[in-house]
Parts: C-alpha cells; sequence; structure tokens
C-alpha cells in the first residue's frame, strides 16, 4: 500500500491534476530516510484538512520530498461528526485509545481529567500532553491514510465538560452524548437504532454531532454521572463485557459506524 505524508502548509488551491506537491521537515526525513522513497514511486500528500493528492515521486531529499498529482481526492464524509471525550489515564492507555480511535475515523478527541483518573494534568504538563495527543492522532491518521487529522480539544474538567454538553443543542437532537457506562440499563443499539431501521420508519434525520465519553480506570464516579446526566447525556453500555478504558472509546466507534451506515 502506498504511504501518506502530510503537509499542512499546503493551500487548498495546490490540489491539482499536475501539481507537485512538497512534504518537508520529518515527514520528508522518514520519506527518504527511513521509508527510503525513491523517484517514480507513488506516495500520498495531504493536507490535513480533508485533501489527498497522489501521485509519483519527483523529487528526493533530506529535507524535501516531492510528487507529481495525478489524482486528487477530497473527503465527503459522512454525518454525524463523533467525538470522542476520553478520560486521561495511567500509561499509555489514553493514547491507545485516541489511536485506535482515529484509525476508526473519529473527527475530534477530548482529554477528560476526570475524578478517578490516576493520571493528572497540570501546568505545562498539560500543554505537554496535548501535543502529545496531537502526535499521536497525527501518525495514526498517515497509519490509516485518512484525508482530516482529528482536532485535539483543550484539556476539561467534569464540570466544564458538563456545562459545553449544556451549551449543545441537546434538546434539539442536533447533538447527542452518549456516556459509556457498564451499568446503564440502556444499551448502546437501543439508544442509537441502526440507519436501515430510522429509513423504514421514515426516521433518516439525525444527529449532527455524537459525543461519546469513556471514562478512566475504575470507572466514572457516581457523582459525575449524575452530572453528565443533567447536562442531557444518556447512559449507554456496550455490552456484558466490562471493556479497559483503551477499547470502550474505540469499540463504540465501531458499533456506531455500522449503526449509522458508515460501514
Amino acid at each position: 500500500m502506498s504511504s501518506l505524508y502530510l503537509n499542512e502548509e499546503l493551500h487548498p488551491d495546490a490540489f491539482a491534476p499536475g501539481a507537485r506537491l512538497p512534504v518537508w521537515g520529518a515527514d520528508a526525513r522518514h520519506a527518504a530516510q527511513v521509508a527510503r522513497v525513491r523517484t517514480g514511486e507513488r506516495i500520498g500528500v495531504g493536507d490535513g484538512r480533508g485533501r489527498l493528492a497522489w501521485g509519483r515521486v519527483v523529487h528526493v531529499a533530506q529535507g524535501e520530498v516531492a510528487i507529481e498529482a495525478d489524482e486528487i481526492v477530497i473527503e465527503d464524509r459522512p454525518g454525524p461528526r463523533i467525538t470522542l471525550v476520553q478520560a486521561l489515564a495511567k500509561g499509555d492507555r489514553d493514547e491507545l485509545a485516541i489511536q485506535a480511535a482515529t484509525e476508526l475515523g473519529v473527527s475530534a478527541v477530548v482529554p477528560w481529567q476526570a475524578a478517578r483518573s490516576i493520571s493528572v494534568w497540570k501546568g505545562d504538563k498539560a500543554a505537554k500532553g496535548i501535543e502529545r495527543w496531537r502526535s499521536v492522532v497525527r501518525e495514526a491518521s498517515k497509519q490509516a491514510i485518512r484525508a482530516s487529522v482529528p482536532e485535539v480539544g483543550e484539556l476539561v474538567s467534569t464540570r466544564a465538560l458538563a456545562e459545553a454538553l449544556r451549551l449543545a443543542p441537546l434538546a434539539q437532537g442536533a447533538a447527542w452524548a452518549l456516556v459509556l457506562e457498564p451499568t446503564a440499563p440502556l444499551s448502546l443499539s437501543a439508544a442509537v437504532p441502526p440507519r436501515s431501521l430510522s429509513e423504514a420508519a421514515g426516521r433518516v434525520e439525525g444527529p449532527t454531532e455524537i459525543t461519546l465519553i469513556a471514562g478512566p480506570e475504575g470507572g466514572i464516579a457516581p457523582e459525575e454521572l449524575r452530572e453528565l446526566e443533567l447536562a442531557g447525556a444518556q447512559l449507554v453500555r456496550l455490552g456484558p463485557e466490562v471493556l479497559r478504558t483503551s477499547t470502550a472509546g474505540p469499540a463504540a466507534i465501531a458499533a456506531l459506524s455500522v449503526l449509522l451506515g458508515h460501514w
């Protein structure tokens, strides 16, 4: 399979057949020194904002690799937009969650300082953590050959998360907030009926935004569950098993992809 490299500085007008599209910096070094890309090979160049170009390599140097585009792809992803609010977790479990979520098509990820999060981001550590997450989703996007790199939001507290949900148009049905909770009486498939059933019932309209909220090791604290419910979120379970924090969010995204007809 051809490899994808990113250059976020490219102007949208640069994506045209016959155009020369370069990548610089770390991506160029990886292509030239690690992947050992050679002139004539076919690779992809994207801007991380929904545009991809495929073409033959016409220039290889330590600081720059360039292609001549012969195929342009403009992303047209089906709605709704899915955001994963991922609780901070010890080790790299939160990073594993957002990496898999990116490969599965999530639109954005938001780090959440939950009450039971063992990992704590404060001050400089928060800034470094966000930059690390951005690196994780960028690399995962290239691995998955994604035209768009998911956004990484700022760190939120439970109170800030609940307030954001209150401001969202939940009541109008334009946005859904689903809290992944193993003890919830309602299953994900009950909360989000398959698109085929909605079409049969004449209800083809759905939310434009879905927010999935995944807790840390040890689960979401009862007081947090109450606060999120009061803000309009719906508690849902994925099945009889209790999933790790690193797998709950990606599993829900995969299930939603089927229920919404994306897959």
